[in-house]
């Protein structure tokens, strides 16, 4: 095999409670990971000569902070691999949207350099190297809709109802680091049992604080409820509610404000890559 193409799935956080702060300045977290049916797409192209090239259709993510770039580096250390690779990003997801497209970029690269390098590691191990770049990496390596803890990268599965999603991302970047140093913001949610996830009352505990700061993301909510109950994932900005079916998410998304992109996507309980992968068999 010289050449592989795989997604990178977008997620969505149904719920988001933080239960405290850390000593090392980071927050104690627990969500429920969405994992959804679209996303960005990356192709590898093997190489002999042991250089990683990356080109994008959005020329801004050409650089040596791209997560992918430095996902494909460290796999390459970690495994003291000779060969290289030329990977294109087909960037598809808003970026800076908290649908953690980044993080699946970095974790499907690990995920197919592995196979295309033949490097059999385990799916723990590329697990703990995806840590390293980002906590929600090991979600999307793991590839299943899950209830999290720690700083996001405890991992239970959980089955749940793949229903459909209306996402809408207002055209505003927040800054996740400026969200989790605020002083407004809450950290102090009760703890909820994984026997208790289904029940419990979910709610985004940054979405208070983003709408005071970004009044665009207040907006789209205010717009969004309209057609459904909605809220925002992760720091936002995109905000997402459930349809019954096509025809009334369509209709939603027919109407969607000008300052506004959207796409409406499934939930899934487990990441389109895992079928990808297996077509290479």
């Amino acid at each position: 095999m010289t050449t592989l193409t795989l997604p990178a799935v977008a997620k969505l956080n149904l719920f988001l409670h933080i239960t405290g702060r850390r000593a090392d300045g980071y927050h104690n977290l627990e969500t429920l990971f969405q994992l959804l049916d679209v996303g960005d797409e990356l192709r590898f192209s093997l190489r002999q000569d042991g250089a990683i090239e990356l080109d994008c259709n959005n020329n801004e993510l050409i650089n040596e902070q791209n997560l992918v770039l430095r996902a494909a580096r460290l796999l390459q250390h970690y495994s003291s691999c000779n060969l290289g690779c030329d990977i294109y990003l087909d960037k598809r997801l808003p970026m800076g949207g908290g649908l953690g497209g980044g993080s699946s970029d970095a974790a499907t690269t690990l995920l197919g350099l592995n196979k295309l390098w033949q490097l059999n590691l385990s799916i723990d191990v590329l697990a703990e190297l995806g840590l390293t770049l980002g906590a929600d990496v090991p979600l999307f390596v793991r590839g299943f809709t899950a209830f999290a803890q720690g700083v996001g990268e405890k991992l239970q599965p959980v089955k749940l109802d793949e229903k459909l999603y209306l996402v809408v991302t207002p055209h505003c970047h927040i800054s996740t680091a400026e969200v989790f140093q605020h002083p407004d913001l809450i950290r102090n949610s009760a703890k909820i049992s994984f026997d208790d996830v289904i029940t419990a009352q979910w709610r985004n505990d940054c979405q208070p604080l983003v709408e005071q700061l970004y009044p665009i993301v207040a907006i789209t909510l205010q717009w969004l409820v309209e057609y459904a109950p909605c809220q925002m994932t992760g720091t936002g900005a995109s905000v997402f509610a459930a349809f019954p079916d096509q025809t009334s998410a369509q209709h939603a998304l027919a109407q969607l404000p000008a300052n506004c992109s959207g796409f409406i996507a499934k939930g899934v309980n487990q990441s389109p890559i895992w079928a990808a992968l297996a077509d290479t068999e």
